[in-house]
């Protein structure tokens, strides 16, 4: 799978792919990241990629030429022949909420091409000329599009088949069956005063398994009420 980033700041995506599992998938060659500086593509002697907003207002607004040929050279050099196994994502508070399923849905893709915006934001033109999906991780608002860009390829490249060794860990993970996952525990069997659950450690796998699935419900309904109304 490849994955394409766009940005000004090309050095906060370089060093996240040299730590972790995310690490092994490229090293395996199970995943390729290709980091695009912006000002690369820019036709100004300056290297410049914003401007003032028409209209007016504070703030500068982030030009649509470059994007577009950015765009345009990776798909060139990609190679891509079925268009729905590309896709190019803007990451925009105004996006699609991002969700394990859209994660699931992006993993079965050949090529992503990740837009980082910047500043007040992008000209509304590159949506409207090279987007086909733009995507939020929240309703906050963060200086620019190179931690979503990093949180997508997380989520995405820990999905790809052998890139986490144990497959039943991503199967029993929050979101996975529209449940947050249940509490864990490790040795020692006590403390600070707080205990291991008995059912943990009696080797009852039947009971277990019991017991993990009444406390995702009981967290999920406590912690996200949202997502247990969804799964009941």
């Amino acid at each position: 799978m490849i994955f394409d980033v766009v940005t000004i700041f090309p050095e906060l995506i370089c060093e996240y792919k040299n730590y972790g599992v995310i690490k092994e998938a490229f090293i395996k060659n199970i995943a390729q990241l290709n980091i695009y500086n912006l000002r690369d593509f820019t036709k100004n002697k300056h290297r410049k990629v914003d401007d003032r907003p028409y209209g007016g207002g504070s703030g500068m607004i982030m030009m649509a030429q470059p994007f577009y040929d950015a765009v345009k050279f990776i798909k060139e050099k990609n190679q891509i022949k079925e268009k729905e196994k590309q896709k190019v994502v803007l990451l925009t508070p105004r996006g699609e909420k991002l969700n394990q399923d859209k994660l699931k849905y992006f993993s079965g893709i050949k090529n992503i091409i990740l837009l980082c915006g910047r500043y007040e934001g992008v000209d509304e033109r590159v949506s409207k000329s090279v987007v086909d999906i733009e995507i939020s991780i929240g309703d906050y608002i963060l200086s620019g599009g190179e931690l979503p860009a990093m949180i997508i390829l997380d989520g995405i490249i820990r999905l790809l088949p052998g890139v986490v060794h144990c497959k039943d860990s991503v199967k029993l993970e929050s979101f996975e069956n529209g449940l947050l996952e249940f509490p864990q525990y490790t040795r020692p069997p006590e403390f600070m005063g707080f205990k291991v659950p008995e059912v943990l450690i009696g080797g009852n796998h039947k009971e277990i398994k019991k017991w993990r699935d009444e406390q995702s419900v009981e967290i999920t309904k406590k912690r996200r009420p949202d997502l247990f109304d969804k799964s009941f």
